[in-house]
Order: C-alpha cells, then sequence, then structure tokens
C-alpha cells in the first residue's frame, strides 16, 4: 500500500521534483566548467548559491509575481529565459525556460555564466546576497 501511494503521490506531483544533484557531484560539475575563479567567485559562492536558489532541484521554479525564477540556479523569465508567459521579456540567454529544467545543465550553465559576466559577480542572485556572500562557505566544497 505505502508504494502504491508513494508512486500516486509522484504521478499527482509533475515537474516538481526533477534530478537533485549531489553536494560533491555539483562541485565537481562547476570546477569541470570553469566556474573557480570566474567573474571573482569560487565554486564555494556558487554552491552555497545554488543550495539557497534550488536546493540542487533542477526541476526548480519560484513564482516573482510577473516573472519566475527557472531551473538549478533560479534563472528569471523577464530578463534571461523565455517561458512564454513573462510579459517583455528580454530572452537575453536565447532559451526556453523550460530548458532550464531539464536534467542536462550545459545551458543553465552557459545562462548562469553570462548574467555573473554581465553583473561583475552574484548580486543577481537574492539566495546569494542573504545567505552567502561575505560568509565563510568551505563548508559546501569541503571534502569533494
Amino acid at each position: 500500500l505505502l508504494g502504491f501511494l508513494l508512486v500516486f503521490l509522484g504521478l499527482a506531483l509533475p515537474g516538481t521534483q526533477g534530478k537533485i544533484i549531489s553536494r560533491c557531484e555539483m562541485v565537481k560539475i562547476l570546477r569541470r566548467n570553469g566556474f573557480e575563479g570566474f567573474e571573482g567567485t569560487t565554486v564555494a559562492d556558487w554552491m552555497c548559491l545554488v543550495k539557497y536558489e534550488s536546493d540542487y532541484n533542477t526541476k526548480a521554479y519560484n513564482n516573482n509575481g510577473p516573472s519566475r525564477d527557472y531551473g538549478i540556479f533560479q534563472i528569471n523569465s523577464k530578463y534571461w529565459c523565455n517561458d512564454g508567459r513573462t510579459s517583455g521579456s528580454k530572452n537575453a540567454c536565447h532559451i526556453s525556460c523550460s530548458k532550464l529544467q531539464d536534467d542536462n545543465i550545459e545551458d543553465d550553465i552557459r545562462c548562469a555564466k553570462k548574467i555573473a559576466r554581465e553583473a561583475h559577480g552574484l548580486s543577481p542572485w537574492y539566495g546569494w546576497k542573504n545567505h552567502c556572500r561575505g560568509r565563510n562557505l568551505s563548508s559546501f566544497v569541503r571534502g569533494c
């Protein structure tokens, strides 16, 4: 019965649970993609950002009134991606927001780097500003 209920609940909540990338796997991905030192940031900065923005969930999304944030980096539909529902979307990453919610995060990485490059850092992300900036973040990469 429990198995049936869990399967039923899984079917009843489509799109809420994506791939959860483990902490050390995410550290490896960020290192492999040149995030250490990128625009003056560290892999630990990005790990903290991902933890507080999406909790390492590739399918994460959040409503922000007229716009929405998508994917592991919580990329916003007003400026960076097109979700077909945000009026005046700039779509500066030239990507459908739904592509930011699949398990392939290569396009998410390209867009997140574009955002950080334009901002010269991670200030566009409130999760990072509120929980990570100016703190010791070594625990996010320890042992990986």
